[in-house]
Order: C-alpha cells, then structure tokens, then sequence
C-alpha cells in the first residue's frame, strides 16, 4: 500500500484525535525509518521519547521471538519469571529498598501511585496531592487531574479533586499549599512535556525536606527521565535527592508497551489484593523486552553515551545560537534537548521534515529533542546541520 493508501483508511475509519503528520512509515533501523516510498528519514524524536536505544534494537527484538514461542500471556494469578527479573533489575538500579508494580504505560503508572499516595495518607485523612505547572502526567483521569496545564483539562471538567499546583522550582509555593490533608508532592524532576525544564539548585532537596518534616511521599514522574536518558538510570540520581516512589513508562521496554511503579517498601505494602490491577502488566513480552533493553544499555555503555550526545548537542546549538536570535535558551540534560524559540516551533518541525528529519515541538515554542542513546555522531551532526540551515533561513 502507498501512503496515501494508508491515509485514505485512516480517514475514513480512524477517530481523528492525533494530529499525523502525512507520512507512513513501515520500517525502522536505529535512528532511522523509511516511508512506504521508501523514503528514509532521521529520527531525533524516536517513538515520542519510548525508543530509546533505537527501532528495532536487536537484543529487544530477539528477546521477544523468543518469549513470543513460549507465552504470550498469562495473568497475574501466576508467577513468571521475566516479571520477576524485571522487577529486580529495575530495583537493583535504583539503589532504594523498594517494591515494583508494572503495568502498560506512564499515565497508568501515575495513577497507581496516586492510589498509593492516598492509601497511604487516607488513615490520617490526608489525599491533596501538589503538582507543577506545566506538568504532564497522562490521560486518564487521576493523571489528567495531577497535570496542571488546563488546555489539557479543557471540555472534560471537572477534574479529580485533591490536586493543588505550584509553579515548578517554586519550593515556597509548594511550601504554602501543603496542609493537614496534603499527602504527597509529584512532580517530573526534569519536565519534559513542559519544555524541558531543569530543576534550579536546592529545589528537588527542599521538597525532599519538605515531605520529611511533615510526613508526605515524594513521587517522581520519570516516565520521560527514566531508564539512562539523562545518564543515569534514573533522573533523581543526578541531583542525589531520593524519592519515595517512581513512575516509569516509555523507554521501559525499548518501545513496547510498559510501564511501572517503584515504592518504597513502607509504602509499597498499601497496595494489597483488591486496591489496584492491570491485565496485562508485567506480561511476559514486556518484561523479556525490558530486559533486553536493560541488557543492551549495560553491555553498549550507554549511560556515558548518553551525556556525550548531550553536550555534542549544547556545543552544536550554544554555537548556532551566536548566529540565530530566534534561539533563546538550550535545556540539555542527556539526550532530552530543548532549544526555546522566539517563534512558534510547529512550522520549523514541518521544515524539518520536509527535509527528511524527525523532531518534536512541545510548549509552543520549544524544539524538543530525544533522540536514542546510541544515536550515531554522523547521524547526530547531519541532523543538527539541518536544523541549522532551517533555523538560519527564517525569516525576521
């Protein structure tokens, strides 16, 4: 079938809540995909930030022909080993005494752990939980209600009740909206959706202060910061701040479906039979992919990789921005890449692909980047030069 083939069907029998991009793509290989033309096309964008060692990773792929020939699935009223694997490996990580329940995707694993937070404040009446600005924590309605951005919320009023929010980095806000029903303070420890917005200094160790003084979860959202994008396995291991429980999804299982929550054990023992499920959580082919994801970042030494991608990333943009006035500030951490814009970012991503490369704009004016781990030097300067010539030929 060509593209338009694909896009014909789509129209007529597909509910048209996403904004597509006329292309079909069929074929993915590291940090490229090919169109049904054939058409090749670099991909600093790779699956929304859930592939993060590439399309179509070998040891992923591998790992789930395998499992594929033994089960597909089985629920959990029985004990497979990947999940407990799995589970282990993600702990093991950490380096916190805690407890994992996988699920599918982020904005599930958000909605866990609101459950957790409330079941752990509920015995002293406590379920408000503070948010930031600007942050994004899923669809359903728990995560919709924990994200502080109303476009989100617009139509689908009123949201979930409990959730205060504070502009992120503003501990003084956070601190004047805690209360005696206040149980939990979530947050991204590096907002991605939002713009990818950096944590100032002393901010992730006040709230950590602050939760300990009055005896609230710290939650980490890292469904985006997650598994070695910022270098470390997990974000809140580059500020030294540790949370009480953390969200996981995206590149969880190298881009399939799956996602997860880390507790601590004093607060992971609330989730007793009955308060909380999913059906297909920890099923075999994605705990055999996570682990084969978990595998590759190790044996390819991807975590120093990624903050060599990072700072080739800053030094390309920092020397454009001397030339480009449209370029405001560059956020880097890893490979999650922010350049904010002077313009609206959409009509620079259309170029962009026009010219056979894949990025994103979020926040309306911030490029944002997320490319693979073991994103090529060639591949990560060819795609670079063209967002240059892109931003340098707009015209002021």
């Amino acid at each position: 079938m060509t593209s338009t083939d694909t896009i014909a069907i789509f129209e007529k029998y597909v509910i048209g809540n996403y904004r597509r991009f006329p292309v079909c793509l069929v074929r993915g290989e590291g940090s490229h995909v090919w169109d049904a033309e054939g058409k090749r096309y670099l991909d600093f964008f790779p699956g929304w930030g859930c592939n993060l060692i590439g399309h179509c990773p070998p040891r992923v792929v591998a790992a789930v022909r395998e499992q594929v020939g033994k089960l597909i699935h089985v629920p959990n009223t029985w004990y497979i080993e990947p999940q407990g694997l799995l589970a282990k490996a993600l702990v093991d990580h950490s380096g916190l005494d805690a407890q994992v329940f996988l699920c599918n995707s982020g904005t599930e694993a958000n909605e866990a752990v609101i459950k957790l937070a409330r079941l752990n404040g509920k015995p002293n009446g406590r379920y408000k939980i503070v948010t930031m600005l600007n942050s994004f924590h899923g669809r359903t309605f728990g995560a919709l209600s924990a994200t502080a951005q109303p476009k989100y919320h617009k139509g689908m009023e009123p949201m979930l009740a409990g959730f205060n929010y504070a502009p992120f980095g503003d501990l003084d806000a956070v601190t004047k909206l805690v209360d005696a029903e206040t149980c939990a303070i979530m947050l991204e420890p590096i907002q991605g959706e939002g713009g990818i917005n950096l944590p100032p200094a002393g901010y992730l160790e006040g709230l950590r202060a602050l939760c300990d003084k009055h005896g609230l979860m710290l939650i980490f959202d890292e469904v985006q910061t997650g598994m070695g994008r910022t270098g470390t396995w997990y974000a809140f291991q580059n500020f030294g701040v540790e949370p009480d429980a953390i969200t996981l999804a995206k590149a969880l299982a190298g881009g399939v479906a799956c996602g997860g929550l880390l507790a601590k054990r004093k607060f992971a023992d609330k989730l007793v039979p009955g308060t909380h499920a999913a059906t297909f959580g920890g099923n075999p082919l994605a705990c055999a992919a996570a682990l084969a994801t978990i595998e590759t970042i190790e044996k390819d030494d991807l975590l120093p990789r990624a903050a060599r991608i990072g700072e080739a990333f800053r030094a390309r943009f920092e020397a454009l921005k001397q030339r480009c006035p449209l370029i405001q500030e560059i956020r880097v951490k890893g490979t999650m890449v922010g350049v904010e814009l002077s313009i609206a970012g959409t009509p620079i991503v259309d170029e962009c692909l026009k010219r056979q490369l894949l990025i994103n704009c979020t926040h309306g004016n911030v490029l944002r980047l997320l490319p693979a781990l073991n994103l090529p030097d060639d591949a990560l300067q060819a795609g670079c030069n063209i967002i240059e010539e892109v931003l340098l030929s707009v015209k002021s």
